[in-house]
């Protein structure tokens, strides 16, 4: 397949599974080698987030919804950002850690880029491991 065309995966998860460890055991199970989430819908017990700035997490807990999910994955690690609303709407986001847990269901579409390869090095301008792209062309 050329690169930058797309497949999707679907995947509904259960009470009491962890949302980034279960999207990482996925896109293992998948082989996906560049992936991105396409949508997510569902609910949280517990949310652990790092915001900004911020080297540590901080763990939100209660009924919260997911209002977005997006980020890519790939076999090196996933780059998740995730919004949650709480009983009373308020929302809070930021980068997804592990310690989400779901609440009731977890609904997620993900789209697994064929013919492309998403990989993480060191970027010395910013000190991250940072995205690389590689699209084949034939």
């Amino acid at each position: 397949m050329k690169g930058n065309e797309m497949r999707t995966r679907s995947v509904r998860l259960s009470p009491g599974m962890d949302l980034r460890v279960e999207l990482e055991r996925l896109t293992r199970d998948f082989e996906i080698e560049a992936g991105c989430i396409v949508t997510a819908v569902g609910s949280l017990s517990r949310a652990n987030l790092r915001y900004g700035g911020r080297s540590e997490g901080v763990v939100t807990a209660g009924d919260l919804e997911i209002v977005s999910l997006v980020g890519t994955l790939s076999p090196d690690g996933a780059h998740l950002h995730l919004i949650v609303a709480d009983a009373d709407g308020r929302t809070v986001g930021g980068h997804m850690l592990s310690g989400c847990i779901v609440r009731t269901t977890a609904e997620i579409v993900i789209g697994d880029l064929a013919g492309t390869r998403f990989s993480r090095e060191m970027d010395p301008a910013t000190g991250f491991r940072e995205l690389k792209i590689e699209v084949e062309t034939e």
